[in-house]
C-alpha cells in the first residue's frame, strides 16, 4: 500500500515516463495513505510515514540522487522525518474524531503542504496543486487562494473516499460506502460545489489580452552547466571553458537579434556569466578574469538593446575589510554599463546557504568541501525598469515560492524573468516540475513570465498560465517570444498565502480542541 501511495504521488508530477505528468492521479493520490493510517496504531504510523516519506520523494526527486548522493539522502531523509511527525497525527486525528476525522486529516495535510514551504528549510516541490499545472481550467482560482486553492480541491477526494472505503472494509459490505455518503453528504457536497464554482470561474475568468501592449524577450538557452569551468584541473582550462560559454550565449543572442532586431530585451540564464564582473571591474585581482569581463562588456556596449545577466555579483564588506560579499545575481546591462542589480533572496539549503556555521561547524565545513557554492542573501525585491518596462527577475527556484513573486509584483512588476540553472539535474523531470510551478507564479499574479534557462524549460508563459512557446531542451538555442503586458492586482496579491495560513490555523485547533476531550474521556474511563 505504501508503493502504490508513492507511485501515485510520484506519477501524478512530471516524471520520466510522463514529461507532464499524469494530473488526474492526484485526485487519488493520497486515498492509501489516509486509509492505512485508519487501520493501525500511533507507533505503527511512525513507521508508516517515514517509509512513505523516504520511498514518495526518493522517486519524485530521482534527480538528486544521480546529481549527487548527498543530495538525494538529506532530502530523502528529511521527507522521512517530516512524514514520520505527520502520519500520528494523521492517525490522531481518526482517533479523536471517529465519525469525521477525514475532515481534520485533510486539514492537517494542507497545513503541512504550506508549512513545509517555510523557513530555511522551505522546498515547494511536490505540492499536489502543481501537478494540476497543464489544466488550466483547474489552476484559475489561484488568482483568488494561490496554489492551496487547487491543492484542497485535489487532496480532499483522497480523506473522503478513504473514509467511505474504511468503514466498508471493517463493515464487510459496500453498502457502507452508501449509508457513509448519505451521512456525510454535506462535506461532500460542499467540495462538489467548490470544484463546480472553480471550475466555471476557470473557463470564464481567463484574461483577454488581446488590446493589451506587449514585449518582445529573446531568452538564451546555451545548454551547459556554467559552473564546469570553475571545477577544471586548471587556471587555464577553466578560463577556457568560461570563454567558450561566453562565445556561445553571444552567437545565440546575435542570431536571436538578427531575426528579431525589435527585440526589447535579451535574458541570459542563472550565473550564465561567472566570472564577478562588478568585482573584477573594481578590484582586477585576476588578470584573466578581468579580459574575460571585458569581453563581455565590449560586446554589451556595442548592441542597443537592454540584456539582463546571471552573475556571481562580488562585493567588498565595507564593515569587514578582509570578507568578500558574494551573491547569486541578475545584473541589467544598458549599452555596456550595469543599469540594475537583484540580489537573490531566498537561497537553496545546503548547496547555497547554510545559516548554522556556529552551532554545526564540521557539518558547514563538510559541506563546504563538498563543492558547495555558498552565497550571502540579497534583501532587497529589486524590480528594474528600462524602456517603459518594469520586470523583475526571481533567480533559480525563487519562482517555486509564491510570495516571492508577489512581492515582486507589489512592487510594481509588470513582467516576471526567471533566471534558471538546472543543468546539474541533466533532467527532463526536474526542469518539468519546475516549470510546472512558474505556471502558477503567472496565473496568481496575472503577470506573464518568461524564463531563460541553461538546458531548459526555457519558455514563455501569459498572464493565464499558457504556455506561449517553449525552447527544445537539451540544446543550445534561443527562444523569441512577444508577451502580454498586463497589471491588475489579483486577490492573490493582495492577500498572500491566506488560505495556507488558514488551513494550519485550523488544523491546529481542530487537534488541540479535539484532544482535550478525548484525553479527559480516557482519563475517565481509566479511573
Amino acid at each position: 500500500m505504501v508503493l502504490i501511495a508513492a507511485v501515485l504521488f510520484a506519477a501524478s508530477h512530471p516524471n520520466p515516463v510522463f514529461a507532464r505528468g499524469l494530473p488526474l492521479l492526484a485526485w487519488i493520490a493520497f486515498l492509501p495513505v489516509f486509509w492505512a493510517v485508519r487501520r493501525m496504531s500511533l507507533a505503527s504510523s511512525i513507521i508508516l510515514g517515514a517509509l512513505y516519506g523516504y520511498l514518495a520523494y526518493g522517486l519524485f526527486n530521482y534527480y538528486l540522487s544521480l546529481f549527487h548522493p548527498l543530495a538525494g539522502l538529506t532530502v530523502g531523509l528529511g521527507y522521512l522525518a517530516y512524514m514520520a511527525l505527520l502520519f500520528p497525527l494523521l492517525r490522531l486525528a481518526a482517533i479523536i474524531f471517529p465519525r469525521r476525522g477525514y475532515i481534520l486529516q485533510f486539514l492537517i495535510w494542507m497545513a503541512y503542504e504550506y508549512l513545509g514551504t517555510l523557513g530555511f528549510l522551505g522546498f515547494p516541490y511536490g505540492i499536489s496543486g502543481y501537478t494540476q499545472w497543464n489544466l488550466l481550467p483547474v489552476i484559475q482560482i489561484a488568482d483568488i487562494t494561490g496554489v492551496w486553492g487547487v491543492s484542497a480541491l485535489v487532496v480532499f477526494p483522497s480523506a473522503l473516499l478513504a473514509a467511505a472505503l474504511y468503514e466498508a472494509d471493517i463493515n464487510a459490505k459496500l453498502t457502507s460506502v452508501k449509508a457513509f455518503f448519505r451521512r456525510e453528504w454535506a462535506p461532500a457536497l460542499a467540495w462538489l460545489t467548490l470544484l463546480t464554482a472553480s471550475l466555471a470561474y476557470g473557463f470564464f475568468s481567463p484574461i483577454d489580452y488581446s488590446g493589451e501592449r506587449s514585449a518582445k524577450v529573446a531568452l538564451i538557452q546555451h545548454n551547459t552547466d556554467p559552473w564546469m569551468p570553475y571545477n577544471a584541473p586548471t587556471a587555464a582550462q577553466s578560463r577556457e571553458g568560461y570563454r567558450r560559454d561566453l562565445n556561445v550565449l553571444r552567437r545565440l543572442s546575435d542570431e536571436a537579434l538578427a531575426a528579431h532586431p525589435d527585440t526589447e530585451l535579451v535574458v541570459w540564464p542563472e550565473t550564465a556569466f561567472v566570472p564577478r564582473i562588478h568585482w573584477h571591474l573594481t578590484v582586477r585581482d585576476n588578470q584573466a578574469a578581468w579580459e574575460l569581463v571585458r569581453e563581455l562588456l565590449a560586446y554589451l556596449g556595442e548592441q542597443e538593446v537592454p540584456f539582463l545577466i546571471g552573475n556571481d555579483d562580488g562585493r567588498r564588506d565595507l564593515s569587514n575589510p578582509n570578507r568578500q560579499l558574494n551573491y547569486n545575481a541578475a545584473l541589467l546591462f544598458e549599452e555596456g554599463q550595469i543599469a540594475g542589480l537583484y540580489r537573490k533572496v531566498h537561497l537553496v539549503p545546503f548547496t547555497e546557504h547554510f545559516p548554522y556555521q556556529r552551532q554545526f561547524p564540521r557539518f558547514y565545513r563538510f559541506l563546504e568541501n563538498s563543492d558547495t557554492h555558498f552565497w550571502d542573501k540579497g534583501t532587497e525585491f529589486t524590480v528594474f525598469e528600462s524602456r517603459g518596462l518594469k520586470f523583475a527577475s526571481p533567480i533559480c527556484f525563487e519562482d517555486t515560492f509564491g510570495y516571492i513573486s508577489r512581492n515582486f509584483v507589489r512592487n510594481g512588476a509588470e513582467l516576471l524573468v526567471n533566471l534558471s540553472n538546472d543543468a546539474w539535474a541533466n533532467s527532463l523531470s526536474a526542469q518539468m516540475q519546475h516549470m510546472s510551478m512558474a505556471v502558477f507564479r503567472s496565473v496568481e499574479n496575472r503577470r506573464s513570465t518568461v524564463r531563460s534557462t541553461t538546458s531548459g524549460q526555457t519558455a514563455a508563459i501569459d498572464p493565464n498560465g499558457r504556455i506561449l512557446a517553449m525552447a527544445e531542451p537539451f540544446s543550445e538555442t534561443w527562444l523569441v517570444s512577444q508577451v502580454p503586458i498586463v497589471s491588475p492586482i489579483t486577490v492573490y496579491t493582495r492577500g498572500g498565502d491566506y488560505l495556507g495560513k488558514a488551513f494550519s490555523a485550523l488544523a491546529f485547533l481542530m487537534l488541540i480542541f479535539g484532544a482535550i476531550p478525548y484525553i479527559m474521556r480516557y482519563r475517565f474511563s481509566s479511573s
